[in-house]
């Protein structure tokens, strides 16, 4: 059988632990499966490109789990009632391929993100760091907010978004968050004036600079979440000339991150190696650095193994039989015995 998890039942458990507190583990998992890069069968993923928007096909396995996810981008989702992500995956045992999780997994993708992003930060940002501008506050910002609160301590959260809608979203959202100070700045330089962290992590499909090398103080570190396929960015490329970079996977994020703007052999270092101690993190305090995420296979992988983790120690979620498992595995059509339709009379 294998374990069906929808939306609700994820929000169940999400209640049930903490969104912080399911960050912090997920972080855990994330670490150890980048640790493990080389025991990996990885690939960028496949995307099929319309005007309206990009879905996606992220796979990755090692030598005991399978992993795909489904996900889309669409812009212009949120005018049609619709989310501008959506996802789903699955996890599956490579010794039979039998799957064992089929899972909701775009409230996980904004989880997943989330605690990559605060991954990256703690190996990049300066020790000490508390305040964070937060460019974008749409579906996704909340997440964001939460994990560098819980993992780097961050106090201060600095607002903007073109929509002041989304804005407010985010301070109703976030209002009881004991140790969070959430100021509304009026411009994406007033929301970057005197932020430790700045994570960028907006929606539209466009070369856009919304940071420019002017905004930026020495030291910062900068979160590039929102460009994560070709065409749309939200870096200046020369704020990308001027600081040490990070990336998930140099094959994917040289055709779908920031990085898209340089030229093919322009130094980067993946994040696994920073990690692992194989490559610096900030050199110097006055480096800006860039993590320049476009989200990898490998971090759902660890959501997945996580969420069927916790459900199944909490008896959470539904069995289906997504596939074949019982009688005759020869006899497939076996399984329609019983079920036919008399046929016309003569």
């Amino acid at each position: 059988m294998t374990r069906l998890i929808d939306l609700p039942t994820l929000a169940t458990l999400l209640k049930d632990m903490g969104p912080a507190r399911f960050i912090v583990e997920l972080v855990d998992e994330i670490r150890a499966d980048f640790l493990r890069w080389n025991d990996y069968d990885k690939s960028v993923r496949t995307a099929c490109h319309s005007p309206a928007g990009v879905i996606e096909l992220m796979p990755v396995a090692d030598a005991a789990l399978y992993s795909f996810k489904y996900v889309n981008g669409h812009p212009g989702n949120p005018a049609l009632g619709l989310p501008t992500v959506m996802a789903f995956g699955a996890l599956a045992e490579v010794s039979t391929g039998k799957p064992l999780l089929l899972c909701e997994l775009t409230l996980a993708t904004a989880l997943r993100t989330a605690a990559t992003s605060a991954l990256a930060a703690q190996a990049l940002a300066r020790p000490g760091s508390r305040s964070m501008a937060l460019i974008g506050n749409g579906a996704q910002s909340e997440f964001q907010a939460l994990a560098m609160h819980a993992l780097l301590g961050i106090t201060e959260l600095r607002l903007f978004d073109i929509a002041p809608a989304a804005t407010d979203k985010l301070q109703r959202n976030l209002a009881h968050l004991p140790g969070l100070r959430l100021v509304r700045a009026t411009s994406v330089t007033d929301a970057v004036r005197g932020a430790d962290i700045v994570t960028t992590i907006t929606a539209a499909k466009s070369r856009a600079a919304i940071l420019t090398p002017a905004m930026l103080a020495p030291g910062m570190h900068l979160n590039a979440v929102g460009g994560d396929c070709p065409g749309k960015t939200e870096l200046h490329p020369d704020v990308l000339r001027g600081a040490r970079i990070v990336v998930e996977y140099a094959p994917q994020s040289r055709v779908e991150g920031e990085i898209q703007q340089l030229p093919a052999d322009h130094p980067v270092t993946e994040l696994w190696q920073v990690l692992a101690g194989r490559a610096p993190g900030r050199e110097h305090a006055d480096q800006v650095t860039v993590f320049d995420s476009v989200g990898f296979a490998l971090e759902d992988h660890a959501v997945l193994r996580l969420i069927h983790r916790l459900v199944e120690a909490r008896g959470l979620g539904v069995d289906v039989e997504l596939v074949p498992t019982q009688g005759d595995p020869k006899d497939l059509f076996g399984h329609l015995r019983g079920h036919e339709k008399p046929g016309p009379r003569t």
